[in-house]
């Protein structure tokens, strides 16, 4: 598959309701590690301005959401902003913006980019960000992500996705069955100090969905998530 076309600043610009006053930023922001070897450009990739964005849309999320909700305790906060950022509502984000069209890959990663277009897109995203922030300041990325990102928040309320993979499935099988999901250990790999674990999750003796994970905790929750988004309740 070939490489997206050059990037048409003016389209792109206004899809982000950003003008950029450096291009070079967003040039820089859209530019994948492995384009590099490829092609070599006058600016680096997007690592660093993904690192930055990373933790300037944390902040920017943090305070408003401390300023939406002054009833809600730490605790729920916490959840609220992390299914806010999460790498699949980014994605989400990204595709409306069109990102992945104006991502530059290598050959290779694009030839495989079905497999990491999550990733890829929630990476770009966050450079993105970064990058209007080192552009333009803090207002006007306040300004990009309450008109992007933070309208999510009202079909997360409503989906209750804020909530715990494993607290929404059994609240769900509760209400629908009367039981509580059952989670089981079907793999163990790896020494004691680097293991991995599969938990399958059922529901009266049937497979619901399989997780993966470091714990058994983080498998169970990825199991959780599993049956969730594949609707298997």
């Amino acid at each position: 598959m070939p490489n997206p076309k050059p990037i048409k600043r003016d389209d792109l610009e206004k899809d982000l309701g950003v003008v950029f006053k450096k291009k070079e930023l967003l040039k820089e922001a859209l530019t994948h590690r492995s384009y590099l070897n490829e092609h070599p450009v006058p600016y680096g990739h997007n690592e660093r301005l993904e690192f930055l964005g990373d933790a300037v849309i944390e902040l920017i999320i943090t305070e408003y959401l401390f300023k939406k909700f002054p009833e809600k305790a730490e605790g729920e906060l916490t959840n609220l902003r992390a299914a806010l950022v999460r790498k699949e509502t980014l994605f989400e984000i990204a595709e409306n913006l069109r990102l992945l069209k104006h991502l530059k890959l290598s050959q290779g990663e694009q030839r495989n980019i079905e497999k990491s277009k999550v990733s890829l897109a929630a990476d770009a995203f966050e450079a993105v960000a970064g990058a209007i922030y080192l552009d333009q300041g803090i207002t006007k990325t306040k300004n990009f992500l309450n008109e992007k990102l933070v309208p999510v928040l009202e079909a997360i309320l409503k989906e209750k996705r804020h909530i715990d993979p494993k607290s929404r499935l059994q609240e769900i099988t509760q209400a629908k069955y009367g039981t509580a999901p059952d989670y089981r250990v079907l793999e163990e790999e790896g020494p004691d100090h680097s293991k991995s674990f599969t938990m399958g999750v059922y529901l009266n003796e049937k497979l619901l969905a399989t997780g993966r994970g470091p714990s058994k905790q983080e498998a169970e929750q990825a199991a959780a998530r599993e049956a969730l988004e594949e609707n298997s309740i």
